[in-house]
């Protein structure tokens, strides 16, 4: 068991952290829907969008910056996909 000053950190942490990861994750949820139903101008918005809070979730430490990255590559790619069909 953690001692207690690095589990009260650590707990601190995790309360500021999840909002931004919640965000992020829904962001991209939101944006695979959109391109799954084929409203590609909605979904370029939730894709921009996504894309901000992927990015300020990775530049406060809530994600790892790869990650981020790894994710909005995969949401870009879907979006070029569904754009070409």
């Amino acid at each position: 068991m953690p001692s207690k000053k690095p589990a009260r950190v650590a707990e601190r942490r995790r309360l500021r952290m999840a909002p931004l990861r919640t965000k992020a994750k829904s962001a991209v949820v939101a944006a695979r829907q959109l391109i799954e139903s084929s409203e590609i101008e909605s979904a370029e918005k939730a894709v921009g969008s996504a894309v901000v809070a992927l990015d300020k979730a990775a530049q406060k430490g809530a994600l790892h910056r790869k990650n981020a990255s790894r994710r909005k590559s995969r949401l870009m790619k879907q979006l070029t996909s569904a754009k070409s069909d």
